[in-house]
């Protein structure tokens, strides 16, 4: 069985030296010393002042929404390629998700489509980094002035990209990341904030903890989100080789181009200028190839190569959302083009060049 994706672990007996004084503190939980350790590491990772821990993305993302204290019925504009989390996360806060179409280039959120959708209802632009592929931060950066908007970015895929040398943990009013086992870099399961705002520190540590500010005040409406001491112990870890990580699926890259690249039907997206890529994915887009996507899918499915139609359905497709204003796929045709066409390939640093040439056989036959 191949699946899409495998989690990284580091040696063994490097994650038990790392948890072995976990033993004699008996200190599992509540922000201790792995927790804190693993925030300024991440914080001189990523070259930015603030890192924020979570046991999961999904609510780091939530919690940065609520941070922001957006008025409830706002408007937030977004993207429907995307994990459904993304959406999840505006309404779970009480917020109205409007959905933008994407650039057919490296199918991030268009930003003269979101402007397109801004109105005086509008309080936040959420765009999504897709596949490790940076959205056009300036363009959004230059919107959330001139309209005086919040822009948060899902930057779930993003970790360990940069765009000229700054970190994707630098844009925007916070960024949001995964740390999801499935992800380029793990912490078992596990999320991150990141952000310039001094004055955040202290909200979001409360919100993520009860709104507990003390031990006796309780400062606001919280929840429970924070990472455990051996989520932050196995990130330690990882952190240490997430850069030949990084390299290594690059080199399986290398090798899907070499036989997939420039063949007629078959669309692999480019290196984008001026980005370091972390290669978190690899998206094929058969249009007009032999073979459609889901033929495609059930081929490699019946070899034991388990792909990813991701992301498919769109968000603004979905039940649970067909009832909104802005939903319906016939309103964002470049975003369905792609989601009724897309296959993420398996990827990750230990696939054998004799699997990669299976599954291209595959494909190709």
């Amino acid at each position: 069985m191949i699946n899409v994706t495998r989690a990284f672990l580091p040696d063994y007996e490097e994650f038990c030296r790392e948890i072995r004084d976990m033993w004699d503190s008996h200190w599992l939980t509540n922000m201790g010393e792995k927790h804190q350790a693993l925030e300024r590491a991440l914080e001189a990772f990523f070259r930015v002042p603030h890192v924020t821990l979570f046991t999961n993305g999904h609510l780091a993302l939530e919690t940065a929404l609520q941070a922001l204290n957006l008025p409830r019925g706002g408007e937030v504009i977004t993207t429907p390629f995307t994990f459904v989390s993304t959406t999840h996360a505006i309404v779970r806060n009480g917020l109205v998700p409007v959905f933008g179409d994407i650039k057919p280039e490296d199918y991030t959120l268009d930003p003269e489509k979101v402007r397109a959708l801004i109105t005086d209802k509008t309080v936040a632009i959420l765009p999504v980094h897709v596949y490790g592929r940076l959205c056009d931060v300036e363009a959004f950066e230059a919107l959330a002035r001139e309209y005086n908007l919040k822009l948060i970015y899902d930057a779930a895929h993003a970790f360990g990209v940069e765009k000229e040398g700054v970190s994707s943990a630098s844009f925007g009013d916070i960024s949001m990341f995964s740390f999801h086992a499935t992800k380029v870099y793990h912490t078992i399961e596990g999320g991150a904030l990141s952000f310039r705002e001094d004055s955040l520190v202290q909200l979001v540590n409360d919100l993520k903890n009860f709104g507990i500010r003390n031990a006796e005040e309780v400062a606001y409406v919280g929840g429970n989100a924070k990472m455990s001491e051996f989520q932050a112990a196995m990130g330690l870890c990882n952190l240490r080789h997430v850069r030949e990580q990084i390299a290594a699926r690059g080199r399986v890259v290398e090798h899907y181009n070499s036989r997939l690249g420039n063949r007629s039907g078959l669309v692999i997206p480019g290196p984008q200028p001026g980005i370091t890529p972390n290669y978190a994915y690899y998206p094929v887009v058969f249009d007009g190839f032999k073979k459609d996507r889901n033929q495609v899918f059930s081929e490699l499915k019946d070899q034991g190569i388990i792909p990813r139609k991701y992301f498919y359905p769109l968000t603004n497709g979905i039940s649970c959302y067909r009832d909104l204003p802005s939903a319906g796929e016939e309103k964002t045709p470049l975003a369905a083009h792609v989601a009724q066409r897309v296959l993420c390939l398996p990827l990750y640093g230990e696939l054998a060049p004799q699997d990669v040439d299976r599954i291209c056989d595959t494909v190709l036959a």
